[in-house]
Parts: C-alpha cells; sequence; structure tokens
C-alpha cells in the first residue's frame, strides 16, 4: 500500500482556484494508493462557517472525480453542514465513489473552532485495499487516549493545519502517536499563511519506531510517498507486544 501526502498552500475562501491549483500539483504525482490533504484543503481553516460550508458539495464532487481518475483513494476535510450543525469532517472517498466521513472531535476553542462546529463522537477506522486507517484531524493529535490503538488500525492520518508557533508540537506528537501505537503515520500539513498564521508544512510519514520515513521541507509544495509494510507490522507488533499491557479505559463521549 503506498500513502502519499500532498502538503500544498491555500488560498483563503477561494475553493475554485484551490482545486485549480491542487489539479494542477496532482498531475504531476506518479501513480499511488492514497493521497492524503491537509485540514480543510480547499478553503482554508476559517472557523466562520457560513463562509465555507456552501463549498462543501463540490469540494466533494471533485475528490469523487480525482479518486476515480487516480484510481486512489483521496482524504481531507471541509466544513459540512447537516440538520442546521456544523461540522469539520475528514472525507475518505474512494475511486468506486464510496466515501466514509469522521467528524473533528477536539475542536479548537483557543481559535474559535467551537463556537462555529460540532464536534463528533464517533471513532472511525477504513479499510482499503487491506490497510486499516484510523481518521484524525489537526488538533485531535494532542490526545492521545482517542488515538489509542486496540490492536484495530495500522496507519493514523493527520489532515492538518498546525502552524509555525506550534511546529515543536507538531513534529514530537506525530512520532509519540507512531510510537505508542506501534504504527504508522501519515500526517499532512500545509504551507503559506492565513489571516492569523504561518505554516511550515512539515509533513511526514512516521515508521512505527518513530522514525521519519519521509519529511516535506519547509514551506515549500511539496508530495512524499512510504509504503505501509503489512508484514513488517504483523511481525513486529508479535514480537514486541506493547499493545498487550496497555490499560484499560473507559472512553466517555
Amino acid at each position: 500500500m503506498k500513502v502519499t501526502i500532498l502538503q500544498h498552500d491555500i488560498q483563503w475562501c477561494r475553493p475554485t482556484e484551490n482545486l485549480a491549483h491542487l489539479d494542477e500539483l496532482i498531475s504531476h504525482l506518479p501513480p499511488t494508493d492514497l493521497l492524503l490533504l491537509p485540514e480543510m484543503f480547499a478553503t482554508g481553516l476559517n472557523n466562520v462557517a457560513a463562509d465555507i460550508v456552501d463549498a462543501q458539495p463540490a469540494i466533494l464532487a471533485w475528490m469523487k472525480q480525482k479518486a476515480s481518475q487516480l484510481d486512489a483513494a483521496i482524504v481531507g476535510s471541509m466544513a459540512t453542514e447537516e440538520n442546521g450543525r456544523n461540522f469539520n469532517r475528514l472525507h475518505f472517498v474512494c475511486p468506486d465513489g464510496e466515501v466514509t466521513t469522521y467528524d473533528k472531535r477536539h475542536l479548537f476553542a483557543y481559535g474559535g473552532e467551537a463556537q462555529e462546529f460540532t464536534r463528533g463522537n464517533q471513532r472511525v477506522i477504513v479499510k482499503f485495499r487491506g490497510v486499516r486507517f484510523l481518521l484524525q484531524v489537526c488538533y485531535d493529535l494532542r490526545y492521545p487516549l482517542w488515538a489509542r490503538s486496540r490492536a484495530d488500525y495500522d496507519c493514523i492520518l493527520y489532515s492538518a493545519n498546525f502552524p509555525i508557533s506550534r511546529d515543536t508540537a507538531w513534529r514530537t506528537l506525530i512520532r509519540a502517536r507512531a510510537i505508542e501505537n506501534q504504527c504508522y503515520v501519515a500526517a499532512c500539513n500545509r504551507i503559506g499563511t492565513d489571516q492569523k498564521c504561518e505554516y511550515y508544512g512539515r509533513s511526514a510519514i512516521i515508521h512505527p519506531y518513530g522514525e521519519t520515513i519521509m519529511e516535506c521541507p519547509d514551506k515549500t509544495e511539496w508530495a512524499a510517498s512510504a509504503v505501509i509494510d503489512l508484514d513488517f507490522l504483523k511481525h513486529y507488533s508479535a514480537k514486541f507486544p506493547i499493545l498487550e499491557d496497555a490499560d484499560e479505559f473507559d472512553l466517555r463521549t
């Protein structure tokens, strides 16, 4: 299973331009099985949901078209309205048009996200081409209990907008999540600036040992790919079964 992360800049609240730019970037990519994009990859992370939620149908249609063309799953988040409530919803779109969604659980109250969006309460795992993916969005990265493995996934996907001011946390925590859960981590962050923050990127794919397999250069639009090796994971977890010693817990929803 080949996973690709695509680190790119995002124009503020301009989905048509952002999708056209992604068309160009994607046209130069080698074949892959899964393409991971940053959080709110087509609009930027605007906490005024009314400014961006209307773009959701067009963004999702674009994802379905690209997934079919590339014969690959495409994963990224967008603002989505449902029954009068707004969600920061991650979409996992398969080549056949099947869509699985995950609503971001940990909303960034410090930045105003919790005032506009409703938090999710469902932990979501998708199995695609034999690999099990746990879906997570940005601020979820700080909450290890929400990502704690129950030996039920192989790779965590993080779609993110992590700013330069919290770069140390970003680089540390994506490696911590891989080590403590004995899994691969693919973490895709944006670059550029918005109305509040600047973003380095530093998107990366992390080995279960915590080692960096691939990392995108700072402040540069870049794609990086790595292979998820299920045979290695099976061997590693059998040889060093740390999850068997993990504490029991009940997660309050």
